[in-house]
């Protein structure tokens, strides 16, 4: 990516899902998730999304508002969300009960982002999925949370709610619209939700689908939550003192990568000198699940902000989050760190 002529220094965010790395376990998945969220917290990042994920040997990151309500705990500043509820896997009445009463216990730092799809293989779909994850019925689900977490006495929905989310009702938790397809971006504009891409694993949509957002984003829906287009989009990020042990920490995220195409299950690998050698160095592009290059941002600090910078004024963003798939908890946090420090965030 070329260095834009405008610095473009938006909020960021992390994405988490826990993962295990090789030679440890689920406990210590969920220990060094923690530790990442009150680092994140100290070094100024905006939110910390949690995505849901079922059945999986390398994401533990399967009952995201117990994993949030632990964050809660051990943070103060930063906001916390799920990255997302896949909808079509709950009844939207559980949804706003849960996320209600972590916003009853902590306040306004609770985000609520929704998905539609099962985040998980077919087989365990079938067993957690109460609905099909249509568009139609997605949107009528989010419309509902909508209105059961806003005020029962005032708004458009006083008055013909026949069910009450308790606690709940009057949080107003913020909804976002999560997806990678036109159909979130549908869902998302006409609604009046803001709008999170998800280009760090599946980039094909990501120009047609904020155009369609942009374009058809209705301020005036009953349900609408912010008064203009709002878009947060994905990146993959590695940051290193150096470009040449970034590369190398690099081919961890490649093989997780090239592991979920082939359908395989398992833990975070080793980086593996091997693999920058066996493709002649690191300017493959990772692809994603659409089998198109997925944005990333890998190298020092220095050059991973120039990435970002661009990737932001391509789609004038107004939010940035960023994932890293390390081996080593510790380098995953310090590459969080470095960029934080790079970008410029208000850290405690």
């Amino acid at each position: 990516m070329s260095q834009p002529v405008a610095s473009t220094r938006i909020p960021l965010s992390v994405l988490e899902l826990a993962p295990v790395s090789a030679g440890s376990d689920a406990a210590a998945a969920l220990g060094d998730a923690t530790e990442l969220a009150v680092r994140a917290d100290r070094c100024g990042y905006a939110r910390f999304w949690v995505a849901e994920h079922h059945g999986s040997d390398t994401f533990m990151a399967s009952a995201t508002a117990v994993i949030l309500a632990h964050l809660a705990n051990h943070t103060r500043r930063i906001r916390l969300g799920s990255g997302g509820v896949m909808l079509p896997n709950h009844a939207p009445l559980m949804v706003a009960e849960y996320y209600g009463t972590l916003a009853t216990l902590y306040g306004d730092r609770i985000d609520l982002g929704l998905g539609r799809a099962p985040g998980t293989d077919p087989v365990t779909a079938s067993a957690l999925r109460r609905g099909t994850g249509e568009l139609d019925t997605f949107a009528q689900d989010a419309t509902w949370l909508v209105a059961l977490l806003g005020d029962p006495d005032s708004g458009p929905f006083a008055g013909k709610l026949p069910v009450r989310a308790l606690p709940g009702e009057g949080t107003g938790v913020p909804l976002w619209m999560l997806g990678s397809s036109l159909g979130g971006a549908s869902v998302a504009a006409h609604l009046g939700l803001p709008f999170a891409f998800a280009s760090h694993f599946a980039p094909k949509e990501l120009v047609n689908a904020l155009a369609y957002y942009r374009e058809h984003f209705d301020a005036t829906a009953a349900t609408a939550q912010v008064d203009r287009p709002t878009v947060m989009a994905g990146v993959n990020v590695v940051c290193a003192p150096t470009d040449e042990e970034a590369d190398l920490l690099a081919t961890t995220a490649r093989a997780l990568t090239e592991s979920i195409r082939l359908g395989r299950r398992g833990p975070l690998q080793p980086p593996d000198p091997a693999a920058l050698r066996n493709i002649g160095g690191p300017i493959e592009p990772l692809l994603g699940i659409d089998g198109l290059p997925v944005p990333r941002a890998i190298g020092t600090p220095e050059r991973v902000v120039c990435q970002l910078e661009a990737f932001a004024a391509a789609h004038q963003l107004d939010e940035m989050i960023v994932s890293t798939y390390l081996w080593s908890p510790v380098l995953r946090r310090r590459s969080y760190e470095l960029l934080a420090g790079a970008w410029g965030l208000p850290g405690r």
